[in-house]
């Protein structure tokens, strides 16, 4: 087999393998995911941190962080980096909230989802129509009983 036909062979395999239900529903789902994790990193950083930070007088998270060198003293996080070593636990802080309300959100989207596939699964299916047969063998049947 030459060079040509393997890569023309190999092409094609992928392309089968490429248009399989499973690979597109997999890039179609990361592809979502990403733009709702967008979403809600945008959510949880542009409305509910500040919304925090009202509440608690204008308390910045990202900014938390413990200096573990004595030549740090400085008061934000960005320069008491350039100072030194730091254990920034307020951006730890920030991350892990922002994963709490993404898979909250995401258990509702799920319960939610779910909840109507129970509805659907619950409706009974309509029993099927009498085949013209088993009508005119019921029709002779009561005809019969008379």
């Amino acid at each position: 087999m030459s060079v040509e036909e393997r890569g023309t062979r190999m092409l094609r395999e992928f392309r089968e393998f490429a248009m399989k239900g499973n690979v597109v529903d997999l890039a179609v789902a990361v592809i979502i995911g990403a733009a709702f994790g967008a979403i809600v990193t945008s959510l949880v950083s542009d409305i509910i941190m500040p919304i925090i930070g009202a509440a608690t007088g204008g308390l910045d998270f990202s900014n938390y962080f413990v200096p573990l060198s004595k030549a740090v003293t400085a008061t934000n996080l960005a320069d008491a980096k350039k100072q030194g070593a730091v254990l920034a636990y307020g951006n730890f802080l920030t991350l892990t909230i922002n994963f709490l309300i993404i898979a909250f959100v995401l258990f509702m989207v799920v319960r939610t989802m779910n909840r109507f596939k129970r509805k659907e699964e619950v409706k009974p299916a309509e029993p099927p129509k009498p085949s013209a047969e088993v009508v005119l063998l019921t029709e002779i049947r009561d005809l019969l009983k008379k």
